[in-house]
């Protein structure tokens, strides 16, 4: 069955742009910047961007585009014989799985939140509401149930018309409201009454803060913040790079990618934090940022019942076209796997999405006894960190090393695939950077997670979770990196 490609080079830009914009983008973004330092810490997240997520993402689409195949069956296409590089499609294929877990949920979040919105229920609260309002809905189990339910389903229908007819079409609509709904909150947030102060916070470098901070933490944080942005490491970029079609080289592509999700980040800075600012609410981050924080402005706004609608609105899309994307890998998982058509690789994705959802959902109120990595943690943290702070990394090292190694695909053929088409070069001269630096920062990033997770914890539980770390490595490192016999370049 012959692959399916993209319409346009447009939507193929729109659509893995909606699957590298999440929330991260919104809520964790802008406090960062605030918290290391403002511009400066801008100026070292667009240097690593620079140097670690655009080489790999595009070793993630150079494999998806040459294989035409999802990370399900993609390595096995381009290793040589006695290859042991497949056994990367697990990371991929659990990962998927294991983020869609806990997203669907948090994308349910942000369209009740809409709907309550739009019928002003926030409007002229008190804060001990606003604040009531987040923890009653975790509480809520029925709620919860539903709105994660409806998000599945609105998003496997998308899926299930096609690529061009439903992802592609969809995905266009939503990102052009999603830009065009942050540009009329940016512009309004940006002219309210005391803004500037938050202008301020948010675009001078504050050299002074970035040192209160420890230069090393804010390196380190602009470097995570630049690694786990673009959503690579578990092939939900691959599969769109499967798609694309031969006229454009890779890098060109990554890049307008990279620039789109990097001013979706900037712009959600410039409508949360002169809106803080402006009411004399310091920044926070997280859930208690976008669901206490946020709806305690709006309250307080003139027409504040619209904004709020728009921006929650706003988060919906920015939701929606991950999952959606997401969802999509899901599906091709079955298609290259098992030759199954799209219909039934959508109702088998959709029931089992909608039932391993559950344990998230009732973390929070019926399983809220569940804390899998300590007290005050929840299902949904434990989901998180397996895919955040093991699989993403662990999955980018994965290509990174497929893409420059003799027993994996090759350097040179990894070369060709990034450079055919018309565009901006993949340089040649950067194969050892690529082949030893940048594997070594993603292992930086991989152990400085885990130390970060337990390091408040006992001695004993920061070694034993230390050991569960380098477990996975020695397993990344064993079935990817281990010379096949017949493996010769």
């Amino acid at each position: 069955m012959e692959r399916e490609k993209f319409g346009s080079r447009l939507g193929f830009i729109l659509v893995s742009a909606g699957c590298a914009i999440g929330l991260g983008n919104v809520w964790k973004f802008p406090y960062l910047c605030g918290e290391y330092g403002g511009a400066a810490f801008i100026l070292i997240y667009l240097c690593f961007l620079l140097m670690l997520g655009i080489p790999v993402l595009v070793c993630e689409f150079a494999i998806g585009r040459c294989s035409r195949q999802s990370v399900a069956t993609g390595f096995e296409k381009l290793e040589p014989a006695g290859g042991h590089f497949h056994w990367m499609k697990w990371i991929g294929i659990l990962g998927c799985y294991l983020l869609m877990m806990f997203y669907t949920m948090v994308g349910g979040w942000m369209l009740y939140y809409c709907w309550r919105s739009l019928r002003g229920e926030f409007m002229g609260a008190s804060t001990e509401y606003v604040t009531g309002a987040f923890n009653s809905m975790l509480a809520d189990a029925p709620t919860m149930i539903f709105w994660t339910l409806l998000v599945c389903v609105a998003c496997f229908a998308v899926c299930a018309m096609g690529l061009k007819n439903g992802i592609e079409k969809v995905s266009k609509v939503m990102m052009a409201a999603l830009l065009m709904i942050m540009l009329v909150m940016a512009v309004h947030s940006v002219l309210m009454d005391g803004a500037e102060a938050g202008l301020r916070f948010y675009l001078i470098p504050d050299f002074k803060k970035m040192v209160e901070n420890g230069i090393g933490n804010v390196v380190f944080g602009a470097l995570s913040q630049s690694f786990f942005t673009l959503s690579i490491g578990i092939g939900a970029m691959m599969i769109f790079g499967s798609y694309m079609p031969k006229e454009r080289s890779l890098t060109g592509e990554a890049i307008s990618i990279t620039v789109l999700d990097t001013s979706v980040a900037l712009m959600a800075g410039f409508i949360i934090i002169p809106s803080c600012f402006a009411f004399g609410i310091e920044p926070g981050s997280g859930p208690s940022l976008v669901f206490i924080t946020l709806p305690n402005i709006f309250a307080q706004m003139a027409g504040g019942a619209v904004w709020s609608a728009l921006f929650f609105l706003f988060l919906s899309f920015a939701a929606l076209t991950t999952i959606i994307a997401v969802f999509e890998n899901l599906i091709s998982f079955n298609i290259d796997l098992f030759g199954w058509s799209r219909k039934k690789s959508v109702l088998v994705c959709a029931a089992a999405i909608m039932v391993l959802s559950m344990p998230c959902v009732l973390g929070f109120n019926l399983l809220s006894g569940i804390a899998p990595l300590g007290q005050g943690t929840t299902i949904m943290d434990f989901e998180d960190f397996i895919v955040s702070n093991n699989l993403l990394p662990l999955g980018s090292l994965g290509y990174v090393l497929f893409c420059t190694r003799r027993n994996g695909w090759g350097w040179m053929n990894f070369l060709k695939e990034a450079n055919a088409g018309e565009g901006i070069h993949f340089p040649a001269g950067l194969k050892w950077y690529v082949s030893y630096c940048i594997p070594l920062i993603i292992l930086i990033i991989y152990l400085k997670g885990y130390y970060d997770m337990f390091k408040g914890g006992s001695t004993l539980r920061l070694v034993g979770w230390m050991a569960v770390a380098l477990c996975f490595l020695a397993f990344v490192f064993a079935s990817a990196c281990t010379m096949g016999k017949k493996a010769k370049r």
